[in-house]
């Protein structure tokens, strides 16, 4: 072969290179075209989408579920780009909202952000421990078994927000921090003069404060009665403590017996002087800052005054005319009844 034609054929076969190497671009661009139009365009989700992903999930399955649940149209595609995207190690698991319409971007960085659905469990004002741990034990986004020994008075009543898989345990030791954290900032901020020594002896009294009225206003003239009672070394005489030493907690489900307000039980405050052993709650935030912030009054006795609240009273002589105006009102509502 002569040196003209060896210089056809080698220009020709870098011709054919130059095509193959072009029309790999071409391609490489149309494939990376559909691979960014793919990611960033709407997914197919008509509505919202509730998505859970265990610990340990893998970055194909959690892409088989979405595609499952009809977030993403390809899961090979999901796979790639988080590959692309140097996010393999990032994804969280959790319990996931996904948003209609949602692009294979959008849904990436919800995971890599682990913004997990947040569920709610409210600890009322006033429950008792065990009440408080059968609501912990009926929650089913809980997880396990109770273990955590917790008292009467260990829990401080609020809302807590978790996110599934939260285990039971975890949630009753958060509850028991947030009491010890809210004792100890309150506590440094008490009133002077006060007839207990120590935070426990508070949160005994802050229970029986928080059984006595649900008035959120008459918190302090309460704990005021009961604070200038203790001072004067009169016993506290309040029925939830009967009815704590009868029930534990539970309803009595009916009034006071004379018979009971006279036996003698370790919560028996018209019999014991002083403050009960344990609390007879778990008594919330404010009915223990009412209890080392009480109202300056001189308040010894108070009644139901027929509205769901309290008439305060100085003297016995005044207390028994509110006493009759109460009894006057019962019985009007009885017959109203």
């Amino acid at each position: 072969m002569g040196s003209r034609q060896r210089g056809g054929a080698v220009k020709s076969f870098l011709t054919f290179l130059s095509g193959l190497f072009l029309l790999v671009l071409v391609a490489a661009g149309v494939g990376g075209y559909f691979v960014w139009r793919e990611m960033t365009r709407p997914g197919p989700l008509a509505e919202d989408a509730v998505v859970l992903f265990e610990p340990g999930t893998s970055v194909a399955s959690m892409a088989d579920k979405l595609h499952y649940v009809g977030a993403i149209r390809y899961s090979e595609l999901f796979r790639a780009t988080v590959r692309l995207r140097g996010d393999g190690g990032a994804l969280k698991a959790g319990e996931y909202e996904i948003p209609a319409g949602a692009s294979i971007n959008d849904i990436i960085d919800l995971l890599v952000e682990g913004k997990s659905i947040l569920h709610y469990l409210t600890a009322p004002e006033g429950r008792t421990t065990q009440q408080i741990l059968r609501l912990i034990a009926e929650d089913e986004t809980l997880v396990g078994d109770i273990t955590v020994m917790a008292s009467e008075g260990d829990l401080l009543p609020e809302t807590y927000a978790f996110t599934r898989g939260r285990t039971r345990d975890e949630m009753i030791r958060e509850m028991m921090k947030a009491q010890d954290a809210a004792i100890d900032q309150l506590w440094r901020a008490r009133a002077m003069d006060l007839p207990y020594t120590t935070p426990e002896e508070a949160i005994i009294l802050a229970s029986i404060v928080e059984k006595e009225t649900g008035v959120a206003g008459e918190r302090p003239l309460i704990a005021a009665v009961f604070v200038n009672r203790l001072k004067k070394r009169m016993r506290l005489q309040s029925d939830p403590t009967v009815i704590y030493g009868i029930t534990q907690g539970e309803p009595l489900g009916r009034g006071l017996r004379v018979s009971e307000l006279e036996r003698a039980t370790p919560y028996n405050t018209y019999v014991i002087p002083g403050l009960p052993p344990t609390p007879i709650a778990n008594p919330g935030r404010a009915a223990i800052e009412a209890v080392l912030n009480p109202a300056d009054s001189n308040a010894l006795y108070f009644v139901a005054d027929g509205t769901g609240g309290h008439v305060f009273a100085d003297t016995l002589a005044e207390h028994n005319r509110n006493v009759a105006e109460w009894r006057r009102i019962e019985r009007a509502q009885r017959k109203e009844g």
